[in-house]
């Protein structure tokens, strides 16, 4: 036994996975071999036994040589308190017998695999790092002989003023071919602007034409024909003019928008008819903004809420940004009203205010021209497109990006009739993990706009009108909602539009010299006389 042992470590091609099989095949029960003389004792016992008591004992076999084996016996024996211990130490002594056999029995299988020369793989310790598929692939990219980056030269893109009347953004940058080793022979080198548009919620599920459309802005050709690399770093200039009708970047609920800027370079096979090493590519992503201008002066706008004579003065910034906090002010009169018959004062107090940004999305999920409904809707809605309608359908989604409840935090004043109102100036702003899409106008339909939502609950309460601190409720209450347009946008930041970007003319920095216009339109044959002939020759 310890030389099998010893053969079984020492073999090299014993695996992890050998072990934990004979290990799970050292914990299956079997039974021991069943001698010819039990079956004539067991049948003796049983058929002797006055009282008919029996003990069985089964045993369960699991495995290739299960058919090998017997039926376990059972045996029939008269009830004897006396002689649990014996049987206690019989079954051990049979477990470890049983243990004994499956060490052989492994053993054996084990040397006949050897002999029949089926031998299982060793791989050693196991290693969870990258595959060496993986490396082969790092160490390509490495190593490879040409790369493509770039640099954005102008400031962020920000589309500065509304839809109509933005001049656009000015985007120019380089992209640099770098060559490390070898010259490169180029067989083209261009890059693409692409504004893809994503619908969330498309016209037809599982379409890919109707999830994804595509808009090409613009479009460069860096060469003309065949071009050699030399080693180095070598740059190409590229610029483009955004439009201001154009939609900023976005990933709303409906509709996520991206500019997509895609450049390749392809080369050429180093021999004829080898194969032409893997173009490389740089794909990256422009982020456009859209920066509207705030009023000076903050919105000012009056609510009046019927039968009751309570009426709230709002003033509140139009123009809001994703960060930041933005106040709003609020004064309520008419929240005491006296009641000249009992001689009492009814009070209205406020006892709980929330507010809530909304963010409502629309647009409208174009149709591919496989699904192309054959007549437009009968019921076009108003306000939109009726062409874009006839070949898609609208989206509407609204979600919550900022709310809060407020139990405190206002001034209120109850002297009398004339005298009593409640005053209070609230801070809102977005969530802190809030998604949010800045306010958007495009002319395939999708818009994106912000509402602020205010809802206070308010109590009645009366009082006599010499003793107006003594204050009883009446159990009547009423809501008190408000909502405001805001407009959310992204900061300017210190940037301008390109148009205001332009050096000035002469003209326009005092003191100026001369126009060159006067000098041109003065006297020509003035200007004729003081030419000097060149070489003799009079012009």
């Amino acid at each position: 036994m310890p030389h099998r042992v010893s053969n079984f470590l020492r073999n090299p091609s014993a695996s992890l996975e050998a072990q934990v099989a004979n290990l799970k095949k050292a914990t299956v029960r079997r039974p021991s071999p069943k001698p010819r003389s039990s079956t004539s004792s067991t049948s003796s016992s049983i058929r002797g036994h006055p009282n008919g008591h029996r003990t069985f004992s089964y045993a369960s076999s699991l495995g290739d040589d299960s058919d090998d084996l017997s039926p376990p016996p059972f045996s029939a024996e008269p009830h004897n308190p006396h002689r649990r211990e014996n049987n206690n130490s019989s079954s051990n002594s049979a477990m470890k017998t049983m243990t004994s056999l499956q060490r052989t029995s492994s053993a054996e299988k084990h040397e006949a695999e050897q002999a029949s020369g089926h031998h299982r793989i060793s791989f050693g310790p196991l290693h969870f790092g990258r595959t060496s598929r993986e490396s082969h692939i790092g160490n390509i990219l490495h190593h490879q002989n040409l790369s493509l980056d770039w640099k954005i030269e102008s400031p962020p893109i920000v589309l500065h003023g509304d839809a109509q009347n933005s001049t656009g953004a000015l985007v120019s940058g380089l992209l640099f071919l770098t060559v490390r080793d070898e010259p490169v022979q180029l067989e083209s080198f261009a890059a693409t602007l692409n504004i893809h548009t994503t619908q969330k919620r498309p016209y037809t599920a599982h379409c890919h034409d109707c999830i994804h459309q595509y808009t090409e802005l613009q479009k460069w050709a860096f060469i003309q024909g065949p071009l050699t690399l030399t080693k180095g770093e070598h740059g190409f200039p590229f610029s483009v003019l955004l439009a201001g009708h154009l939609p900023a970047s976005m990933d709303g609920p409906l509709v996520s928008i991206a500019y997509e800027f895609h450049a390749e370079a392809i080369q050429k096979a180093l021999a004829p008819g080898a194969v032409a090493p893997a173009p490389v590519k740089l794909e990256k992503l422009f982020d456009v903004k859209r920066s509207l201008p705030a009023p000076e002066l903050p919105h000012h706008s009056v609510r009046i809420f019927p039968p009751t004579n309570i009426k709230a003065s709002v003033h509140f910034p139009q123009v809001i940004y994703p960060i930041g906090q933005n106040t709003l002010s609020m004064r309520i009169d008419g929240v005491a009203r006296p009641n000249n018959k009992v001689k009492t004062l009814e009070f209205w107090k406020l006892k709980k205010l929330t507010w809530r940004l909304e963010e409502t999305a629309k647009s409208i999920a174009p149709a591919c021209a496989k699904h192309l409904p054959a007549a437009p809707s009968p019921a076009p809605v108003e306000g939109e497109d009726e062409a874009a309608q006839a070949k898609g359908a609208q989206r509407t989604d609204t979600r919550v990006i900022g709310e809060k409840t407020l139990l405190s935090g206002w001034k209120s004043s109850y002297a009398g009739a004339e005298d009593s109102y409640i005053e209070l100036e609230l801070d809102y702003m977005l969530g802190k993990h809030a998604k949010y899409a800045c306010d958007t106008h495009t002319r395939d339909g999708t818009a994106v706009t912000h509402q602020l939502m205010i809802e206070m609950v308010v109590s009645q309460e009366w009082a006599p009108a010499n003793k107006p601190a003594m204050v009883t409720q009446t159990g009547v209450g009423r809501i008190l909602r408000m909502h405001f347009t805001d407009i959310l946008t992204q900061r300017g930041g210190i940037g301008v539009s390109w148009d205001n970007e332009a050096p000035p003319i002469y003209q326009d920095v005092p003191p100026s010299p001369p126009s060159y216009n006067e000098e041109i339109l003065g006297d020509q044959d003035s200007i004729s006389e003081h030419i000097e002939p060149l070489d003799g020759v009079r012009t």
